[in-house]
């Protein structure tokens, strides 16, 4: 949804929502300095989104002064993004535990897996290295609605992370979702994966920490 009314309009506004997704919080001089605008143009929207209920704020220690305010979107803003727990889909999946019995959701779940895996592993093939194959990884997730890019942490080691989850909903149902997202990545990476999740106010951010043989320590 955002996609397409960034396409349409050219607001200020979808910017700044788009911006703060891809964030666990910015302030308005962040966005300020990210969107190239005035302190006072960036200010007034974000005040008018508060008002609407799509962001909401709090406060960042700093080493000295005051704490500084950020801004943050709350769950209101969850349907401008991608939700693959669609009415529709988990309807489907619960005529089918009635129809089949309670291991059908999991067996379609486990074969949908599968199949984007098998799809996936073809794209990833031309990669040479680790990384390379984790940024393909990351655009096609990202194709996928999980906003997803490639980072490091202080030791080096890769962490692929998302600021979206598409199959949240899919995931408060059927709590095999995550592990088989895991595992899948674990596949297409061919190493071990180990997942976190943070979840503040409508932010999150999902971490896939990719353990290579010479991070194993």
């Amino acid at each position: 949804m955002l996609t397409l009314l960034r396409e349409m309009l050219h607001s200020p506004v979808l910017d700044i929502v788009q911006r703060l997704k891809h964030s666990t919080g910015m302030t308005v001089t962040e966005l300020c300095t990210a969107m190239k605008m005035s302190y006072m143009g960036v200010k007034q929207h974000c005040v008018e989104l508060e008002k609407a209920g799509f962001l909401d704020t709090w406060r960042r220690p700093k080493a000295a002064g005051r704490p500084e305010k950020l801004y943050r979107l709350t769950s209101k803003a969850d349907a401008l993004f991608l939700n693959c727990g669609s009415p529709l889909t988990l309807d489907l999946l619960a005529t089918a535990e009635k129809v089949y019995g309670e291991s059908a959701p999991p067996k379609l779940l486990y074969t949908y897996f599968q199949s984007k895996g098998e799809a996936w592993g073809a794209k990833l093939a031309k990669a040479t290295t680790l990384e390379e194959r984790a940024r393909l990884l990351a655009r096609l997730r990202s194709a996928d609605g999980c906003l997803s890019g490639v980072e490091t942490d202080a030791q080096g080691r890769l962490l692929l992370v998302e600021h979206h989850r598409p199959l949240r909903e899919l995931a408060a149902r059927y709590g095999i979702v995550d592990e088989l997202e895991c595992e899948l990545i674990e596949r297409l990476m061919g190493c071990e994966v180990r997942r976190s999740v943070e979840e503040v106010s409508g932010l999150v951010r999902v971490t896939f920490h990719i353990k290579t043989t010479a991070h194993s320590a």
